[in-house]
């Protein structure tokens, strides 16, 4: 099964990344979770330091494949996750989407690309275009990270129409397997959102601290909680959503709705609390007369 992380910038796609890998592991699968970032600091709270990239190693070898060893670009990372990052070019120059497919290309030529049962690509971003979105030519699932916020939920909306338009043009199946709600103590937003354009969400995680910490550190949450035990129910959300990945959900084909009429959305249900009260007391008010009946 491959996986394609997406989301806002700054949004905690990576820290959340990290913990859903370690919960895979943690129900026995094998795991690859491969950095798209040309940051390459995918994978750093899994280890507490930044691997070399797979541009690195290919530059180092002269661009020959055949010299490539495992080892020189898969690192055993906490919980027995194995990571990999991509690399990229400098900023302003090249293309992110043929280091994705580099990486993949080189991933294939040492037979890892098949030896694991679950592969996280984390990406970068949330423009989901040009080479951001190659990551979605190999992916089975997508699963966007959010928080309760408009400019979160506009990434989310952007998201949603690249992952359908490529789940129209692939050859195999392309599914929106849900959100994930990060670090947010409201969701009015987010329900909002899915009220209008319908998607699963998987989990909404706790507004605590100890996420964002976590990333400083260099740990997951995971490896937090054995000096840290109250953390354990954090680590219960991540265990809830490898579940469901798990289980090989059915998905959807996201639409998403113009940026003009999210803006509209999302403004109204803050600028006219008031109408929005009376229309969920005119709801109420059916509800009850539906059961009197």
């Amino acid at each position: 099964m491959k996986l394609a992380i997406y989301g806002k910038g700054g949004i905690g796609k990576s820290t959340t990344s990290c913990n859903i890998s370690i919960a895979l592991a943690r129900r026995g699968k094998r795991v690859l979770q491969i950095g798209c970032d040309p940051k390459h600091d995918s994978t750093f709270t899994l280890t507490g330091f930044l691997i070399p990239t797979i541009i690195d190693t290919l530059q180092i070898k002269d661009y020959h494949y055949e010299d490539v060893r495992p080892e020189d670009v898969i690192y055993k990372g906490y919980g027995g996750v194995d990571r990999v990052e991509a690399g990229g070019p400098p900023a302003g120059a090249g293309c992110g989407g043929y280091v994705v497919g580099e990486t993949v290309k080189l991933s294939k030529e040492l037979n890892a690309f098949y030896e694991y049962d679950i592969i996280l690509f984390d990406v970068l971003g949330d423009a989901v275009r040009g080479g951001s979105a190659s990551p979605l030519n190999y992916a089975d699932y997508c699963i966007i990270i959010a928080d309760n916020g408009f400019d979160a939920l506009l990434a989310t909306n952007r998201i949603a129409a690249s992952v359908r338009e490529k789940a129209r043009t692939r050859t195999h199946p392309l599914r929106l397997a849900g959100l994930v709600g990060n670090r947010t103590s409201e969701r009015d937003l987010i329900d909002k959102y899915v009220e209008v354009r319908p998607m699963p969400i998987l989990e909404i995680l706790p507004l605590i601290e100890d996420i964002r910490v976590s990333r400083i550190k260099g740990k997951t949450l995971f490896e937090m909680v054995e000096s840290q035990p109250y953390l354990n129910y954090v680590c219960d959300f991540y265990l809830n959503t490898a579940d469901q990945i798990l289980s090989k959900p059915e998905g959807i084909i996201p639409k998403e709705i113009s940026d003009r009429e999210l803006f509209s959305l999302l403004s109204d249900f803050y600028l006219n609390p008031v109408g929005n009260e009376e229309q969920e007391n005119k709801e109420n008010l059916l509800d009850s007369v539906v059961l009197i009946q």
